[in-house]
């Protein structure tokens, strides 16, 4: 190309093609103050790990996700997701209703196993199985344990006028064999909830007067008569949870709870005349044999009937830590001591609860039991007032 050529091309480019290759010319010169890279990419590759290093079996480093510190969730205390045509029932039932359980409040691991009757029966024998626990006075409470999840609060919502028709309703409809009412604590009332908790056990039995009503109660801040109220409503057992040992109730337990006071609540409900008087202990929070061993003999001494030992399981992280994960043989040692112990009946395992289907099926067969050995009583003595009759 001549150079008049050059010429008449430079002096007719278009302008924006100007200024682009001042922009590229302008983008392409290294600025003063940036600073050169310490390293490129090849060099990055050569100083990281070879492929011997992703094979050999030996990591360079090992990297753990959770809570290290705390002891693991051993695979016999993994459960499986609820389900089940009694368990959608119940659960709908008690939407409809505005009714609350412990089952779901507490976060119990056995709640699709008790809401959903016996595996492999039928409908009807599966509803009478079923065995769901009713938490009266709303889900606040007044108490704070360390151990519960259940909210908490100085003032709760007044009590619900509705709730004992409503519950007893519930339950008719349903059908089952076996029913736990409990409640939350209530001290922001002047009788702690006893008169509405009696209420509710007295409007059950006349609705379905075959049901066998077992009523888990707070101590009613230490007030035998509240105690009393509750004891002679008809119902069929009367539960009151010692929680721990004695030691330990202080560090697990509201401030105003204490292990005396659960026993006097237990003792009295028994002089009243409650035909199966019932507690709960978890382990895993600290104790130790001899402080468990102390705490059934207390119980053996004021004639408790029914005990169950369960692994505490902590809701979440803002409750107290589980100390140690109990062993499935640890629970059975348990049961054959308290077994041995005079106790009526023991449920012991992992996931056993205070409310477990377990305990219910041989107390509502011990109910049964003692009801037809009442009816043989009655039958002696009046045979017996008969014969006596005829022999003056």
């Amino acid at each position: 190309m001549s150079a008049h050529s050059l010429l008449l091309n430079s002096l007719f480019r278009p302008r924006s093609s100007c200024r682009l290759l001042s922009q590229v010319r302008h983008l392409a010169t290294p600025s003063a103050s940036t600073p050169k890279p310490k390293s490129n990419f090849r060099e990055t590759l050569v100083s990281g790990p070879s492929l011997d290093d992703f094979i050999s079996g030996e990591p360079i480093e090992h990297v753990v996700l959770g809570n290290t510190k705390g002891p693991r969730l051993p695979s016999f205390l993994k459960t499986k997701i609820p389900s089940g045509e009694s368990f959608n029932k119940i659960k709908k039932d008690l939407r409809g209703l505005g009714l609350h359980t412990v089952c779901e409040e507490a976060r119990c691991p056995n709640i699709g196993d008790c809401w959903g009757g016996k595996e492999g029966a039928t409908a009807e024998e599966g509803k009478r199985a079923a065995t769901a626990t009713i938490m009266l006075m709303g889900d606040t409470c007044t108490r704070g344990c360390r151990f519960c999840s259940i909210k908490t609060s100085r003032t709760p919502s007044p009590l619900d006028p509705h709730e004992p028709e409503n519950t007893a309703e519930a339950i008719s409809r349903w059908g089952l064999g076996y029913i736990v009412l409990t409640s939350v604590d209530r001290d922001d009332l002047v009788d702690g909830g006893a008169h509405h908790f009696a209420e509710t056990i007295m409007k059950i039995k006349q609705k379905a007067p075959q049901i066998l009503v077992e009523a888990l109660t707070g101590d009613f801040a230490g007030n035998l008569e509240h105690v009393s109220l509750v004891a002679k409503s008809g119902l069929d057992v009367y539960a009151h949870n010692v929680e721990t040992v004695e030691e330990l109730t202080p560090f697990v337990r509201d401030r105003r709870a204490t292990f005396r006071q659960s026993l006097k609540v237990l003792e009295h409900a028994k002089k009243e005349g409650v035909r199966i008087t019932k507690t709960s202990i978890m382990l895993g929070v600290g104790e130790t044999e001899e402080q468990v061993m102390d705490a059934l003999r207390e119980l053996r001494k004021i004639n408790v009937d029914v005990v169950t030992f369960g692994q505490y399981m902590r809701p979440t992280k803002r409750h107290m830590k589980v100390d140690r994960y109990v062993e499935p043989s640890e629970f059975d040692r348990w049961k054959q001591i308290a077994d041995d112990m005079g106790f009526s009946y023991v449920a012991s395992g992992p996931l056993v609860r205070s409310s477990y289907k377990a305990g219910e099926y041989f107390i509502e067969n011990m109910l049964k039991g003692k009801a037809t050995e009442n009816r043989v009583k009655n039958l002696v003595t009046q045979e017996v007032s008969t014969s006596h009759t005829q022999t003056t």
